[in-house]
């Protein structure tokens, strides 16, 4: 998402999911390992954390954290 108060709307939605437990908290600990589901536009992205960032940074900086999965397998 582009901005914090997208990603939480989401949440709050009930739209996100982490190792395929729907996220019911804006606060949600991650960890690295873990994959998130989330709806991008009309489609679904699968998404697995490689690290954890150091600060909130530029979006190339939060890209490097995590690496796309395919969802056919």
């Amino acid at each position: 998402m582009k901005t914090r108060s997208q990603a939480h709307a989401l949440v709050d939605q009930g739209h996100i999911r982490c190792n395929s437990r729907r996220v019911t908290r804006a606060s949600h600990a991650v960890s690295v390992g873990d994959v998130l589901t989330l709806p991008i536009g009309d489609r679904i992205e699968i998404a697995e954390i490689t690290c954890l960032p150091t600060r909130r940074g530029p979006p190339a900086e939060a890209q490097a954290c995590y690496h796309l999965l395919d969802p056919r397998g």
